[in-house]
């Protein structure tokens, strides 16, 4: 019998990397100081860490989807020369009326749909009851509501407009509101 682990499902931009639009060159993927550490800790914890985010650059012909690949493979292997193990990537690359036909559809995996959940779950064994969703975006949020998910909004990338601005007038709430991805992953192990 395969034991189910917790895992923490992260937002990409915004949340492990800084903010930058559409992060359209390596040069500009910037991993968040304290993201080491944060992964660190769950990993130490035995919560599997995946990140899942939307990437609707590739549709709309900004980058390639091999750029998309080659970020995450060196994200991966930065984080990893820290102790950090990022342990699954998965992304969003379409978005209806983008101009590269073969993404530009109406998918199940764009957040706040839940595919990307279920990418992860097709692949890991996860214990959804101990899970979270960690993000800086309201639609990360929605996505933990549809999951069943404990939401976490970090005020990096978006988070600190999404935090003073939307929430106030939303229908989903986070069970916490972080400072960053540390922060959070913090708020976590102490629960």
């Amino acid at each position: 019998m395969t034991i189910k682990r917790p895992a923490v499902f992260i937002d990409r931009d915004g949340t492990v990397n800084e903010q930058m639009g559409y992060v359209n060159h390596p040069s500009r993927f910037i991993i968040l100081p304290r993201t080491a550490e944060a992964i660190r800790i769950l990993n130490s914890e035995g919560y599997l860490a995946i990140i899942v985010s939307n990437q609707s650059g590739v549709a709309r012909g900004y980058f390639p989807i091999e750029l998309l690949y080659n970020m995450h493979s060196s994200m991966k292997e930065s984080l990893l020369k820290e102790g950090a193990t990022v342990d699954g990537i998965f992304f969003c690359p379409h978005y209806p009326g983008g101009s590269v036909p073969e993404y530009s559809i109406d998918c199940d995996c764009r957040k706040p749909r839940t595919g990307l959940i279920k990418q992860a779950c097709g692949q890991f064994e996860i214990d959804m009851s101990r899970s979270y969703m960690i993000g800086d975006h309201y639609s990360d949020m929605e996505l933990a509501e549809r999951a069943d998910l404990r939401a976490i909004l970090v005020k990096t990338g978006y988070g600190r407009g999404v935090a003073e601005y939307n929430l106030p007038g939303m229908a989903f709430r986070p069970c916490y509101i972080a400072e960053d991805l540390l922060d959070a992953v913090k708020w976590i192990i102490k629960k």
